[in-house]
């Protein structure tokens, strides 16, 4: 690994940071080097808050009295490109340029229409030296979520269930059953706060009457999605709590109740998951986990929108009952959690 390479390490390490805390921006890490020594670090920490580069700047501002001096001979490394028009903060290339920084390291462009190669245009005008593409793939794939919202118009798609060793999703009767351990639980509760929404049909709501929160891990809940077509599940469950926003997805009416709004879609028997993603995408929704049931997965599934597939096989059998999604795709990864077997397939290469 390069020394560009490793400073740009540590950018993804800290941008990794503001995970389910900076949608529907980007996640950015930001390292300031002088005479290879780090003199600055800086993250974007919360969505509306100050950008990487502003944090890694200030960061040397407040802990060297010749900071200023510091910044005119050294290299900001930044794992995606700066900002280059005014949103909820101004321009980090401004910043850069005000600083006098000679030099920066960019992991990759940023493919939001008003920055997109402005950016870095912006600084070389400046006379500033700008080298991009260090750790290139890593940098995209980090902020893979942001990319597809951009380019494709839609949230990024995580699919999550459990199935049987024998294949299963759930008994014929669709009775709740738990198919892993506490360990898979937990480590489902932390995706949840990863995520800005988590979606799940009509069955799933009424039979588990689930919470659909991040209860077993100390992070944000996620935004509630359901598919109620006719509008016919109890008001008295769970996802009607008014705890956190949740939407409903149906063909009766749309209206907003407290933290509950009604979406009524106009067509419920085509494009469903298309339509669904549209209008989570204009709620500025960067990403969802889709977590079921088994007729909801294979909705999206069959209309080819999903991202990963996130699938814990139990120790558990059943030998008959409601036969669990299959997928095909790519880059699959196995681990095992507790006493269960986790894979992750990708619907494209990873990088």
């Amino acid at each position: 690994m390069s020394f560009h390479e490793t400073y740009m390490q540590r950018c993804l390490e800290l941008a990794a940071l503001g995970i389910g805390s900076v949608s529907p921006n980007p996640m950015v890490g930001a390292v300031i080097v002088h005479e290879e020594k780090i003199i600055g670090e800086g993250y974007h920490r919360q969505y509306g808050q100050a950008h990487a580069e502003v944090n890694a700047v200030n960061s040397v501002l407040s802990k060297y009295d010749n900071a200023e001096e510091l910044l005119r001979s050294s290299t900001i490394y930044v794992s995606l490109e700066p900002c280059a028009h005014y949103g909820k903060t101004p321009p980090c290339a401004d910043l850069i340029i005000k600083q006098r920084i000679p030099k920066v390291i960019v992991g990759c462009r940023d493919p939001f229409d008003q920055v997109d190669g402005k950016g870095i245009e912006k600084l070389q005008q400046a006379g500033i030296e700008v080298i991009t593409g260090v750790l290139e793939a890593e940098c995209n794939w980090l902020n893979r979520r942001f990319f597809t919202r951009v380019q494709q118009k839609r949230p990024y798609i995580v699919l999550k269930w459990a199935q049987t060793t024998d294949g299963f999703f759930a008994p014929a009767d669709k009775s709740q059953f738990w198919i892993t351990g506490e360990e898979s639980q937990r480590l489902v509760h932390q995706w949840r706060s990863e995520e800005d929404a988590i979606l799940v049909g009509k069955n799933t709501a009424a039979i588990d009457n689930p919470q659909l929160n991040t209860r077993l891990w100390p992070g944000k809940s996620p935004k509630r999605v359901v598919i109620d077509r006719r509008l016919e599940l109890d008001a008295s469950l769970n996802i009607y709590d008014q705890s956190v926003e949740t939407l409903v997805f149906n063909e009766v009416k749309t209206d907003i109740d407290g933290k509950i709004k009604y979406i009524a879609l106009e067509d419920f028997e085509r494009f469903v998951p298309q339509y669904i993603l549209f209008q989570l995408y204009l709620q500025d929704i960067q990403s969802v986990i889709i977590e079921g049931g088994a007729h909801t997965l294979n909705s999206f599934i069959g209309a080819g929108l999903w991202d990963e597939a996130r699938v814990f096989t139990g120790k558990t059998v059943l030998r008959k009952g409601i036969k669990a999604p299959s997928v095909t795709g790519e880059g699959a990864e196995e681990s095992l959690i507790g006493n269960d077997r986790l894979q992750t397939i990708y619907n494209k290469p990873k990088h």
